[in-house]
This record gives structure tokens, C-alpha cells and sequence, in this order.
């Protein structure tokens, strides 16, 4: 086969008459050599084909500029490693019935080089709807082309690459499109589409990479403050957009966040009626606190949400919350003050009390001496 420069644009008839001699070639008993140069001489063919028994066709042509951009042209993988049964032509029949099963056996040939991303995916959500029998489910392709995927990760500092970050929602959104057309226009999503900021959480920041648990379950329910705490929690990060830091402490000081912490601790797998984050907050759709329409700073809107589960909640209902501050004199003196006076006199209280318990102790055991020493004086000693 001649080198590759040599060739001119394909043609249908050219096609044909590659074919003709690869054909020939195998019926020769001749090895074929498989390497990815090999395989795009036919594979870079406009209208490849692959046929399924089921009657669905998917397109086999690959692209030669975007395979040798690929991160596995970078690794020198050839097309073999992946597609073991086609080291031959004429190519073997895929037995899958449909390109979805199809699919699905591929992740074996994902496992051979990623094994630990595999034993994530093989306990995530994706897989165990699809071994559920919804083939509909995400495999690794359709998050990952492997024709054409770049490089995710920096090799020298680790962790994702700027650019792999700022792609990940259009990858969900494959799958999960209006969920990811909200996500685009909450303050998360807005802030990462619009400088890639690197602050903000994207899909797998929340849901997980390859073990991407149920969010549909009470256990993703009671465990979503950790999730939000992973960010807010982080003095560094929220001090850039004046965020306070004590979101997690003071809602696990509430009565909310209290018997969440519990039903976490005690009873994991079941459901709570108390709320978490997401549900003053949002999921996906998570506006900016300042929001005129949507943010919770402004106390309609805060209002509008209580009455989610407080019903009857009037005008005044709000002005309780304190939005995940710690009391100061400056933006709650009233409380800030009501506690400093807590804080000095619940100590000299209950130390008052225990001085005098002490000196009642004390002062009854002198007493009691007393008398037995007045006792003893006022009996006559007996005489022998």
C-alpha cells in the first residue's frame, strides 16, 4: 500500500477498488498491518458504514485530523487495541443486536487501559440503569469520543485542563439537555461559560466523575450539604465574592439542619421532609443571591420560599434568618448582643449557683462539727 501523500482525494471508485485489494490481500493468508495509518485508508472514507442486525447503521468514518489530535493517537494506541475483532478484512459481524449494546460491550475495551475509571462507572447510576435494562444510559463514548477525545488532565500539575473543565456541561448535555440549558443560566453556570471561571462547580463537581451516585435517592438527599459545603466551606474561594464561610455550621445549628444531621448519621437511606440546600436555593437553577427576581437577599423572593413549607408565613417571617451568618454588631446587633449577654451570664449564673452549693456544703459540715464537738463537752467522762 503506498504512503499516504501519495494518494489523491477518494472517490467512490477508489473506494472500491481499496477494498478489492485489501479483500484480496486477507484471502492471500497475508497479515494485514492494523495500525491506525492501515485502517484510515478506508476509514477515512465518506459514508462508512456499520450495520447492526437490529436494521440500524452508524457511521464508521473517522476523521484522520481529529484522530491524530486525539489523546490516544498521542498515546500511540492503535485501532485494534479497542477493536479486537477487526483485525481482518472483510471485518467479523457484530453480533450486537443494536449500536447501544454495541456500546455497552465497548466498555470492556475502556477497562483493559482505565481500570479504576471503569470500577467507578461499573458502580455509578449510568451503568445500573443500563444493566436495568435502559440502553439508553451513558456508556463511556458517548461521554468520551474515542476518536477524537483530547487530553482531560494536566500531566504535569494533574487535574482537569481549563478547557476539558469548561466543556463538561455541553457533554451532559447530550443526555441532559434541559437541565443543562438551566444550569447555563444559573450563577454557576453563568460565571463558567462566560471566563471559565474556576471557582464555580460544574456537572461532575456535584454528581461525581465515573461513580456518579443516584440523585434521586434520600442518601443524595441528606448528603447534598456536604456537596455545597465542599465550595462554601472553602475561606479562600468565598472570600473572592463575599460569601460567608459558616453556611454549613450555621445550618446544622438550625432546627433544619439538625434533624437532616441526624436522619444522615442514623438513617441514611431514608427520606427527610426537612430541607437541604437545593431546596431554597435551587439545583441547577441556582440564581445569584442578589437577583431582583430570583435571589433570596431580597425578602419577597426569601419570603416566596419559606412559604414553600411555611404556608402561613407573614411578611415578618424572615427577618428570623440571619443568611448563613454568624451574628456581628454590625448586620444583627440586636442578636449579637442578646448572645454576648448569654455568653457572660449563663457562666456567672450557673457558677454562682455551684458556689453555692459549695460553700452550703461546706458551712453545713462546720456546723455539724460544731455540734459534735458541744456534745462531746457536755457529756461527763465515765469513771473507771
Amino acid at each position: 500500500m503506498g504512503a499516504r501523500g501519495a494518494w489523491a482525494p477518494r472517490t467512490p471508485y477508489t473506494a472500491r477498488v481499496l477494498g478489492a485489494i485489501v479483500a484480496l490481500t486477507a484471502l492471500a493468508g497475508r497479515s494485514l498491518a492494523q495500525d491506525a495509518a492501515s485502517c484510515l485508508e478506508c476509514h477515512d472514507l465518506e459514508g462508512q458504514e456499520i450495520s447492526f442486525p437490529s436494521g440500524e447503521t452508524r457511521s464508521a468514518t473517522v476523521d484522520p485530523a481529529g484522530w491524530a489530535g486525539s489523546v490516544h493517537a498521542e498515546a500511540g494506541l492503535d485501532c485494534t487495541a479497542c477493536h479486537s475483532t477487526h483485525e481482518e478484512y472483510p471485518h467479523a459481524e457484530v453480533p450486537e443486536k443494536g449500536f447501544r449494546e454495541y456500546a455497552s460491550v465497548r466498555v470492556e475495551a475502556c477497562a483493559g487501559c482505565h481500570e479504576e475509571q471503569a470500577k467507578g462507572f461499573a458502580d455509578g447510576v449510568h451503568f445500573a440503569m443500563f444493566k436495568a435494562g435502559n440502553h439508553k444510559a451513558a456508556t463511556c463514548t458517548d461521554c468520551h469520543n474515542p476518536h477524537q477525545g483530547k487530553r482531560l488532565t494536566d500531566p504535569d500539575k494533574g487535574g482537569l485542563l481549563a478547557s476539558a473543565r469548561a466543556a463538561i456541561p455541553e457533554t451532559c448535555a447530550s443526555c441532559h439537555a434541559s437541565v443543562v440549558e438551566q444550569y447555563k443560566k444559573s450563577a454557576h453556570g453563568a460565571a463558567l461559560l462566560a471566563d471559565g471561571n474556576p471557582d464555580v462547580p460544574t456537572c461532575i463537581d456535584c454528581h461525581g466523575v465515573h461513580q456518579m451516585s443516584d440523585p434521586r435517592t434520600a442518601r443524595f438527599r441528606v448528603n447534598s450539604p456536604k456537596i455545597c459545603a465542599s465550595c462554601h466551606t472553602d475561606a479562600k474561594r468565598m472570600s473572592k465574592y463575599g460569601l460567608s464561610t459558616e453556611v454549613l455550621r450555621t445550618y446544622v445549628a438550625d432546627f433544619h439542619g439538625s434533624t437532616v444531621t441526624l436522619f444522615q448519621k442514623q438513617h441514611p437511606d431514608q427520606a427527610t421532609n426537612k430541607p437541604v440546600c437545593f431546596d431554597c436555593h435551587g439545583v441547577h437553577d441556582i440564581p445569584h443571591t442578589r437577583d431582583p427576581e430570583k435571589g433570596i437577599r431580597t425578602k419577597a423572593n426569601l419570603l416566596r420560599t419559606c412559604q414553600k413549607c411555611h404556608t402561613e408565613a407573614t411578611a415578618d417571617f424572615p427577618d428570623a434568618w440571619m443568611s448563613h451568618y454568624i451574628p456581628d454588631p454590625q448586620r444583627t446587633p440586636l442578636v449579637y448582643w442578646a448572645r454576648a449577654l448569654y455568653v457572660v451570664l449563663i457562666p456567672v449564673t450557673i457558677g454562682g449557683m455551684l458556689l453555692f452549693v459549695l460553700t452550703d456544703y461546706a458551712r453545713r459540715r462546720i456546723d455539724q462539727r460544731r455540734e459534735r464537738l458541744a456534745v462531746a463537752e457536755k457529756t461527763p467522762e465515765k469513771k473507771e
